[in-house]
């Protein structure tokens, strides 16, 4: 049976193969060169198909997909309705929606994270930017591991980090920040499509898509993703800081 088609549990036996897979990874980090620094966190949790499984923000994503390259009609094609649903069920990890009100990157897909505060490490702006979007208070005996730098066309070098949250937990979306959260299961993300690769006239390094849902996720969320998925899931040696963003991301 294809592993992609298989809801993936949470157990003890999924942690020990995320930590070995992540520990074998020789970490790539980026100078800042005037860059500023970003921590993020790919926090893995259980979930529930029924439970979890329905998007019904009221954020309508439709407008925004139709930017997206490699698609040419967004109203006439049916699979694309920048929603999640049906996406949870089984291991899985958190990915929050941007809100409408949001300066910058509104309404936009992204893990837990942001800006490293002066005097932070990376790892302590992570515990701390959970804590602080989704509610979650987790330690060192959570990290896993991590992942390489992404270096953004907006001025940031992203550092990921990879952390078991338990599974009985309930994040809490700061409204601030966060207009919701939802669980997308290790099963989602190692769909057979995905991830797509798309060329754009603006750049010589193709664009990154990770279909989740009726949705795609772009870098720098969707390469964190798609890395976390080869590397620490499937046990591959793959890089992704030279994946393009789509041009709307550049700012």
């Amino acid at each position: 049976m294809n592993e992609a088609s298989v809801t993936v549990p949470f157990d003890d036996d999924l942690r020990r193969r995320l930590t070995a897979n992540l520990s074998r990874l020789d970490v790539r980090e980026h100078a800042l060169d005037g860059r500023r620094h970003a921590a993020v966190g790919i926090v893995v949790v259980d979930s529930d198909a029924e439970l979890h499984g329905v998007d019904d923000t009221d954020i309508d994503r439709i407008e925004d997909l139709s930017g997206i390259p490699g698609i040419e009609d967004v109203a006439t094609n049916g699979t694309l309705t920048g929603k999640v649903t049906g996406t949870a069920g089984g291991a899985a990890i958190l990915l929050t929606r941007r809100g409408s009100h949001m300066s910058a990157h509104a309404r936009q897909w992204a893990l837990p994270g942001g800006r490293i505060d002066e005097g932070e490490t990376p790892l302590q702006a992570a515990f701390r930017e959970i804590h602080e979007e989704v509610g979650l208070e987790l330690d060192e005996s959570s990290l896993l591991g991590r992942l390489d730098d992404y270096p953004t066309r907006s001025g940031y070098v992203i550092s990921p980090f990879v952390f078991w949250a338990g599974g009985d937990v309930e994040p809490v979306a700061n409204p601030d920040e966060v207009a919701s959260i939802h669980r997308i299961s290790i099963r989602e993300l190692a769909r057979e499509d995905s991830p797509r690769f798309v060329d754009i006239p603006e750049s010589d390094r193709p664009v990154i898509q990770v279909p989740i849902g009726g949705d795609l996720i772009h870098a720098p969320t969707g390469a964190v993703m798609y890395q976390f998925r080869a590397v620490a899931f499937d046990g591959d040696t793959v890089r992704v800081d030279e994946f393009e963003q789509p041009v709307f991301a550049w700012k």
